[in-house]
């Protein structure tokens, strides 16, 4: 059947060849037949998952298939459909495409279906694959983090991943007879020809780290020694930037969950593009209140995988943010030191919200000043710490913030940073957003989801006559009212 045959999932975690042996004619095969599958249900909220299926059926690419996972999530009746199937689907492509990630979810699922198999030779095959497969996604991964590119032949992965399958078996079933390991490469494996290569300066600056505290100034004072013990464990270490991601993943699950804000996804992600470590230009989310605007912040720096810290800034008045001085009782670091210290990575992001409410008194210096200096790469490389009297290397911390007008905001700061129009949901949002708050409005009342039974039409259409788009915050309060209206009809039945 191998190779004739379009496999099932379980067939393809077993080891079957792809249809006709090519990865491209399988997800052609595939997608063609499960798009007119979709099509004879002719339900409504199936759209985007048949045309996303046509799509990648005519240009099969890693883009397309996230684009059809992202379909499936969106399914609200799924009835009738291999939902699960076709996701565990979608991540053996992703796997071969390249995608560390997908490569080691899929290995689990070998790991599984190997613990329910009563054959005892093929449970131990589905084994050694499964380790092969885990193996393989770390090795996959780390070349993702090294900025190098991954995708390969389908027949090139299968090789890689013989290859850790039979290091596997060989040492799990051999006898143990104390001679050391072989050092010839050719039984090594493909992370050992990867271990002699020299990384370039490239490849070795994320993992290197950078040195963001030099030193400590005046140390031999009695605070001087006091704040070189606090900061004993950063002084002249090298600290680790944040590896850059997978971004087509990250892009269909922002997508998912802002799917108004596209324009803005793109413009940030395409910043990053190519670059080893995650790092943005400060940038300005400019939107109406109730917009969206923080929580996406939020979820992009959650999503890159780097720490972050949210300040609020209704409450900054002064130039503390740079720093005190040591001497005195409040003394401390300047808050970008604060957040490396306590992220320990050299690269954090910080998100100023509502940026536009700083206050604009000087009596005691200006928070827009110190910005001005730390949004600047030639000073933020050079930062002096009063708190720590040395320069301090902050020129890879991130600032995001957030705004509802410019108008507060200097324009000497408003030219150094990157400005995004950040825009409404509009009112064919209205299903998703409305189902999504629902969920979480029972998830935070301690109840299980699946309580949160699917909105019914007529509530719907009475959500769709009072919001009409814009706030989420409105809509969140609605929904909330709904919610509870929901719960004394129960109480009352």
């Amino acid at each position: 059947m191998a190779g004739l045959h379009l496999p099932t999932a379980e067939e393809l975690l077993r080891g079957m060849t792809f249809f006709r042996e090519d990865l491209v004619e399988d997800i052609r095969e595939y997608s063609s037949r499960l798009s007119g599958r979709v099509k004879k249900r002719k339900r409504t909220g199936l759209e985007l998952l048949a045309a996303n299926l046509d799509e990648l059926n005519v240009e099969p690419s890693e883009d397309g298939v996230l684009a059809v996972e992202v379909a499936l999530d969106l399914i609200d009746d799924a009835q009738g459909l291999p939902v699960e199937e076709c996701r565990l689907r979608c991540r053996f492509y992703r796997a071969f495409f390249g995608d560390g990630k997908a490569t080691a979810l899929v290995a689990g699922e070998m790991a599984i279906l190997a613990s329910g198999d009563q054959r005892p030779g093929e449970n131990r095959h589905l084994l050694w694959r499964s380790l092969g497969w885990a193996a393989h996604s770390c090795e996959l991964d780390r070349r993702q983090r090294a900025g190098v590119s991954v995708q390969r032949s389908a027949a090139w992965f299968e090789t890689e991943v013989r290859m850790y399958e039979a290091q596997f078996k060989t040492k799990i079933t051999s006898p143990m007879t104390g001679e050391p390991e072989p050092k010839d490469s050719s039984s090594a494996g493909p992370a050992a020809t990867w271990e002699k290569k020299e990384p370039s300066e490239h490849e070795k600056r994320p993992t290197d780290g950078v040195v963001v505290i030099s030193g400590i100034g005046n140390d031999t004072t009695a605070d001087g020694q006091r704040v070189a013990k606090e900061f004993a464990k950063f002084n002249q270490r090298p600290l680790p930037l944040p590896c850059m991601p997978e971004l087509a993943a990250i892009r269909g699950r922002l997508v998912a969950d802002f799917p108004y804000a596209l324009a803005v996804i793109d413009e940030i992600l395409e910043g990053l593009s190519g670059r080893p470590s995650v790092h943005l230009r400060p940038t300005i989310f400019l939107g109406a209140p109730g917009s969206g605007k923080t929580r996406f912040a939020k979820r992009l720096t959650e999503e890159l995988g780097t720490p972050y810290e949210l300040i609020s800034c209704g409450g900054l008045s002064d130039s503390a943010i740079g720093g005190t001085a040591r001497r005195w009782s409040s003394g401390e670091p300047s808050l970008a030191v604060m957040v490396v210290r306590r992220s320990e990575c050299a690269g954090p992001v910080v998100i100023l919200d509502e940026i536009e409410k700083i206050g604009t008194s000087r009596k005691n210096g200006n928070v827009h000043d110190v910005l001005i200096g730390l949004f600047e790469p030639e000073t933020s490389g050079r930062w002096h710490d009063p708190y720590l009297q040395a320069p301090c290397d902050l020129s890879h911390v991130t600032w995001l913030m957030t705004a509802n007008s410019l108008e507060p905001i200097p324009a000497v700061l408003r030219d150094r940073c990157r400005i995004l129009a950040f825009p409404n949901p509009g009112a064919d949002h209205l299903p998703l957003f409305a189902t999504r708050i629902l969920q979480r409005l029972y998830i935070e009342k301690g109840c299980d989801p699946r309580w949160a039974t699917p909105l019914e039409g007529f509530e719907l259409d009475a959500l769709a006559r009072v919001w009409k788009g814009g706030s989420i915050r409105r809509l969140e309060r609605l929904v909330e009212g709904l919610r509870e209206a929901r719960e004394r009809a129960r109480r009352r039945q």
